[in-house]
């Protein structure tokens, strides 16, 4: 069975730092576009940055210049760099792992974890 499991989240007041992790086992991982994801309490779930099995990135406005995404395919795990943390980043983040192949498409998720950016 797939599994992504994350890990990084936490209490951290605005300006901070924090780092999340989310690794994968049962998959190929290298071939898989991977990317985060976060939701908040009667919100949809929103698209955060998405790094494609080639390397290239692709943020939300909302967190460009101050997110980073990485992968490390060799460890199977993929990286949210989060700087400058406001109150509004406060969300659980979930972690995808996606690729279409054979002309459908597969999709997995983490359980989540949250992340609070609070004085």
């Amino acid at each position: 069975q797939v599994q992504l499991v994350e890990s990084g989240g936490g209490l951290v007041q605005p300006g901070g730092s924090l780092r999340l992790s989310c690794t994968a086992s049962r998959i190929m991982f290298s071939l898989y576009d991977m990317s985060w994801y976060r939701q908040v309490p009667g919100k949809q779930r929103e698209l955060v940055a998405v790094i494609a099995r080639g390397g290239s990135t692709n943020y939300a406005n909302s967190v460009k210049g101050r997110f980073t995404i990485s992968r490390d395919n060799a460890e199977n795990t993929v990286y949210l760099q989060m700087n400058s943390l406001k109150p509004e980043d406060t969300a659980v983040y979930y972690c995808n792992a996606d690729i279409s192949v054979g002309g459908g498409a597969y999709a997995y998720w983490g359980q989540g974890t949250q992340v609070t950016v609070s004085s």
